[in-house]
C-alpha cells in the first residue's frame, strides 16, 4: 500500500512539471508561427514583388477617416517586414490631395514666365553691348587716323559756324549782364543821392536853390537809368532764350546726329570686312544681318541729317529776326539815354512793348485789373 502511494504521489507531483513543459512548448510554437504568420500575410505577385494594393488601400481609408482639420496634410503608413526593426512606421508630408497630377505643369509654366522676361533684358544688354563695342572702335580708330568717316562739308560748316557763334552770343550775354548789374547799382546810387540832396535843401537855406537843382539832376539821371535798365534786362531776357534754348535744342540734335554718324561708319566698316573676307556657308549668314543692320543705321542717319538741315535752317531764319529786334533796341535805348532824350528813350520802350515796374508799387490786383 505504502508503495501504491508513492506510486501516486509521484504521478500526482509530475502532473504540473508536464503541464508546464507543454505550456512552454506552446508558447515557442506560438513564437516560431507568429513570424511566418505575418509573412504569410503578405500578398507576393505572379512576378516575385510584393503587392502593396492592401497598403495603398488601407491609407485611403486612413485619410477619409481623418477629420477636416487633418486635411492639411498627407499621412502615409509604411509597414514592413519582419526583418525590419521598424514597425507601422507613419511618415507626415505636404497634402497636395486631387493637384498631386497637375504639380507637374505648374512649375514649368511658372519657370517660363520669369524666363523670359530675364532673357529679354540679356539680349537687350547683348546688343547694347555689341554696339558699344563697334561704336568705340570705330572712334579709336577715326582719332588715330586708321579708320574713315562719312563727312557732309556743307553740313559739317554750318555746325562748326553754329557752334563759333553760341560761344560769342554767350560772351554778348555775359558782358550784357555785368553791365545791368553795374546799372543798378548806379541808379541805386544816384536815387540815394538825390535824396541827399534834396534833404540838404530844405534845411540849408543859402544853398536851397543849388541843393535843389542837383536832387532833380540825380532822381531824373535815376529814373532814365531805370527805363535803360528795363531795355538792357528785356534784351538780356531775349539773348537768353536764343543761346540756351533754341540754339541748345538745335545742338542736341547734332549730337544725336553724331552719334548716328558713328553707328553708321561703324557697321559700314563691319560689312566692308566681313564683305573682304571667303564666302561660304558661315559667313553667308553673317553678311546678311551684317547688310541689314548697316541699311537700318544708314535709314537713320540719313534721317537725322535731314532733320539737322531743317533745324539749322529753321533757327537762322530765328536767329537773324531775334538779334535784329534786340539790337535796335539795344542801340536805341542807350542812344537816348546818353543824349539825355527822355521822351525817345520812352519811345523805344513802347515801340517794343516793354513795361517797366515802378519801384515800390505792388503789382494791381484782380480787380483794378477788372
Amino acid at each position: 500500500m505504502s508503495d501504491c502511494n508513492n506510486d501516486t504521489t509521484t504521478h500526482g507531483a509530475s502532473k504540473p512539471g508536464t503541464e508546464e513543459v507543454k505550456s512552454n512548448s506552446e508558447e515557442s510554437s506560438m513564437a516560431q508561427e507568429s513570424p511566418k504568420n505575418s509573412a504569410a500575410e503578405i500578398p507576393v505577385t505572379s512576378n516575385g514583388e510584393v503587392d502593396d494594393s492592401h497598403e495603398h488601400g488601407f491609407n485611403r481609408d486612413l485619410k477619409r477617416s481623418l477629420p477636416a482639420g487633418l486635411g492639411l496634410s498627407e499621412t502615409q503608413i509604411t509597414s514592413h517586414g519582419f526583418d525590419s526593426t521598424k514597425e507601422g512606421v507613419i511618415e507626415a508630408g505636404a497634402f497636395q490631395g486631387g493637384q498631386r497630377t497637375q504639380t507637374k505643369g505648374g512649375p514649368v509654366i511658372l519657370a517660363d514666365e520669369i524666363k523670359n522676361p530675364a532673357m529679354e533684358k540679356l539680349e537687350l544688354v547683348r546688343k547694347w553691348s555689341l554696339n558699344t563695342y563697334k561704336c568705340t572702335r570705330q572712334i579709336i580708330s577715326e582719332k588715330l587716323g586708321r579708320g574713315s568717316r562719312t563727312v557732309d562739308l556743307e553740313l559739317e560748316a554750318q555746325i562748326d559756324i553754329l557752334r563759333d557763334n553760341k560761344k560769342k552770343y554767350e560772351n554778348i550775354l555775359r558782358l550784357a549782364q555785368t553791365l545791368s548789374t553795374q546799372l543798378f547799382q548806379m541808379v541805386h546810387t544816384q536815387r540815394q543821392l538825390g535824396d541827399a540832396f534834396a534833404d540838404l535843401s530844405l534845411k540849408s537855406l543859402e544853398l536851397h536853390e543849388e541843393f535843389g537843382y542837383n536832387a532833380d539832376t540825380q532822381k531824373l539821371l535815376a529814373k532814365n537809368g531805370e527805363t535803360l535798365l528795363g531795355a538792357i534786362n528785356f534784351f538780356i531776357a531775349s539773348v537768353n532764350t536764343l543761346v540756351n534754348k533754341t540754339i541748345e535744342d538745335t545742338l542736341m540734335t547734332v549730337k544725336q546726329y553724331e552719334s548716328a554718324r558713328i553707328e553708321y561708319d561703324a557697321y559700314r566698316t563691319d560689312l566692308e570686312e566681313l564683305n573682304l573676307g571667303p564666302r561660304d556657308a558661315n559667313t553667308l549668314p553673317k553678311i546678311e544681318q551684317s547688310q541689314h543692320l548697316f541699311q537700318a543705321h544708314k535709314e537713320k542717319y540719313d534721317k537725322m541729317r535731314n532733320d539737322v538741315s531743317i533745324k539749322l535752317k529753321f533757327l537762322e531764319e530765328n536767329k537773324v529776326k531775334v538779334l535784329h529786334n534786340q539790337l535796335v533796341l539795344f542801340h536805341n535805348a542807350i542812344a537816348a539815354y546818353f543824349a539825355g532824350n527822355q521822351k525817345q528813350l520812352e519811345q523805344t520802350l513802347k515801340q517794343f512793348h516793354i513795361k517797366l515796374k515802378t519801384p515800390g508799387v505792388d503789382a494791381p490786383s484782380w480787380l483794378e485789373e477788372q
